[in-house]
Order: C-alpha cells, then sequence, then structure tokens
C-alpha cells in the first residue's frame, strides 16, 4: 500500500467520519433502471461557480430540491456554499449573489459534497444544461473526496424538447425561455436553489407528458436523453 501512496500521492485526508459517511454512501444499492417514473424520487440540481467554464472555475454553490411521485417537495430544499480559498470576482459576485465573506466562510468541501450526497441518496439527478453541473461536482468530488460519485444523470435541455415540442413549433432555448412556455415563475435566477425549482417544475410537465405518451420507467427517460444527444437536438 505505501508505494501505491507513493505512487499516486495520498489523495485528500478525510476525518474518520468523513470516510464513515461517504463509505455509507458508496454502499447503497443503484436505483434500477426499470423504475417506474410514477414513483421515481429524483433530485433536481443546479450550481452556482466562480465563472463559465467547469473544467476551470470552481464549485462555490449547489441548490437542489426533490421531486418524488411527481410531486416537488417544497419543504426538502438542500442548499450548501462550499468554502473557497478566495472571494470570486465582483463581477461573478453581482451574478449569483454569494458575497465574499459567505465564499470564504462556507462549508468544508469535503463536508459540503457529502451532506450533498447523503441528500440526493442514489436518486437520479437532473439539470438544465446537466453537464455543466455534472463536470463540477465531479471535479470538485474529485479534489476533495478523492472520486468522483457514480452519479445518473438527466438532462431536460435534451428532454423537454424531445417531449414537449410540437410539430411547427418554435423550441424554446434555455430554462427562462421553457419556464415562461410553461408559466414558471422563478423569484430567483442564479440562485442555485430557486434555478433547481424552476427546473423541478419543468421536470413535472416533462414526467406527465412523457408517462402520457407511453414512457413509463427511467430508463425510457435515459434512451430519450441519449437519442437526443446522438441526433444532437437540444
Amino acid at each position: 500500500m505505501s508505494w501505491l501512496r507513493r505512487l499516486f500521492g495520498a489523495g485528500p485526508r478525510l476525518t474518520m467520519e468523513q470516510s464513515l459517511a461517504l463509505a455509507a454512501y458508496h454502499a447503497r444499492p443503484e436505483i434500477p433502471a426499470a423504475t417506474p417514473l410514477a414513483t421515481l424520487r429524483c433530485v433536481v440540481v443546479d450550481v452556482e461557480a466562480t465563472g463559465l467554464d467547469p473544467f476551470t472555475d470552481r464549485l462555490i454553490s449547489i441548490g437542489a430540491v426533490s421531486v418524488e411521485d411527481r410531486t416537488v417537495r417544497l419543504g426538502s430544499g438542500f442548499e450548501v456554499v462550499l468554502c473557497q480559498p478566495q472571494a470570486s470576482s465582483r463581477a461573478n459576485i453581482l451574478i449569483h449573489g454569494i458575497d465574499g465573506t459567505s465564499q470564504l466562510a462556507g462549508l468544508d468541501p469535503a463536508t459540503a459534497l457529502i451532506s450533498f450526497l447523503d441528500y440526493a441518496e442514489r436518486a437520479p439527478l437532473v439539470g438544465f444544461h446537466a453537464d455543466f453541473d455534472r463536470a463540477l461536482i465531479d471535479r470538485a468530488a474529485t479534489n476533495a473526496l478523492g472520486r468522483a460519485p457514480s452519479l445518473v444523470w438527466l438532462d431536460l435541455a435534451y428532454l423537454a424538447p424531445a417531449l414537449l415540442a410540437k410539430p411547427g413549433m418554435a423550441v424554446p432555448q434555455g430554462l427562462d425561455a421553457w419556464s415562461q412556455q410553461f408559466g414558471i415563475t422563478n423569484h430567483a435566477r442564479h440562485n442555485a436553489l430557486a434555478d433547481a425549482l424552476a427546473t423541478a417544475q419543468l421536470l413535472q410537465v416533462v414526467l406527465a407528458r412523457a408517462i402520457a405518451a407511453g414512457f413509463t420507467t427511467l430508463a425510457d427517460l435515459q434512451r430519450i436523453e441519449k437519442d437526443q444527444r446522438w441526433l444532437g437536438r437540444h
């Protein structure tokens, strides 16, 4: 074991409590792809970062809300700010509203990410342009926990056009446009939890249309998204 540590490095130092919590998370069974959409629990996620590049910018905050039995669980929201080595730029703060003091006083990244994983359990994570959220969370987890978590992701940027667009309809572009299309109000745009809530309401519409169209399982949504990605449609 010592030669492996010399070769690859010791990795991040976790407390015993963090290590046990992480082990408990990884021991949980994955959600079966055959899980019915009517009873599926999803966790809708949105993040704020120091910039727009998920491969170089830092994860600042995660907001999430649970959708279970096609119902948004308003009392179950999750929000966390990760402690930053330095505050982001003034221009960046003006976008998401997380001031420098809050960033520097945020939660230890390992603790924050373990808390998020504990909240999510093994539920599929849902985002709008989810590749951005996924890359930031995976990078932060690799740095703070030593590995990226094994998570199932669904992207409404692909599922919404596939299931909600009608023939001849101008397909809305972006979360704001889709929200307007279905009368979804976001009272705090670029706040991670508020954006997650708006996305969760769009997910409700997507799930209802999917079930009405005869798609009944998580695997069906995964297949629809895969097909849309292959066709380059979003």
